[in-house]
């Protein structure tokens, strides 16, 4: 995607971060939640380092990837929880990709050694994209969770950094 470039997410970005994780949830396939939280909401459960936003030639927000911490402990404290979201116009164009890149090397940076997720087992299209980044399944966690009143698979995706050892 030549004509999109990756920086850091900012609190100016809220509404189409909000907007493209709400359609994310609208597919079905993209989490156990249902709506998108507040930007006060978002923004206290994701590291502020590590938050990144693809925006498009015309400045416009096409994507974004963020981590949360999985455990207050600190022998866990290099290993992240990411979500990674892109506008449904904007999808199978490399965005996710920049994303999940700067990523790695912002948190790689800063000394995590595993960035994890969950993702549906239906979603092929993130599943794809999470092991060309590097990602492996690990295990499928079975009927993890109740999604629109049904038990939903999740597969337990992880990338160990090579360099932090």
């Amino acid at each position: 995607m030549p004509d999109v470039t990756v920086r850091p997410m900012t609190a100016a970005d809220a509404r189409r971060v909000l907007s493209i994780y709400q359609a994310g949830l609208d597919g079905g396939h993209a989490s156990f939640e249902t709506t998108a939280p507040t930007w006060a909401v978002f923004d206290a459960g994701r590291l502020p380092d590590h938050r990144f936003v693809a925006v498009d030639a015309g400045g416009r927000v096409v994507g974004w990837v963020a981590v949360s911490p999985t455990s207050t402990r600190a022998v866990y404290a290099g290993v992240v929880e990411h979500s990674v979201y892109v506008d449904p116009a904007a999808q199978g164009r490399g965005a996710a990709r920049l994303l999940l890149d700067a990523l790695v090397a912002s948190t790689e940076a800063a000394g995590i050694w595993t960035i994890q997720s969950g993702v549906f087992p239906e979603n092929a299209a993130s599943l794809a994209l999470h092991e060309r980044a590097g990602f492996r399944a690990i295990g499928v966690r079975e009927r993890v969770a109740r999604h629109h009143g049904r038990w939903r698979d999740v597969v337990l995706l992880e990338r160990r950094s090579p360099v932090i050892v």
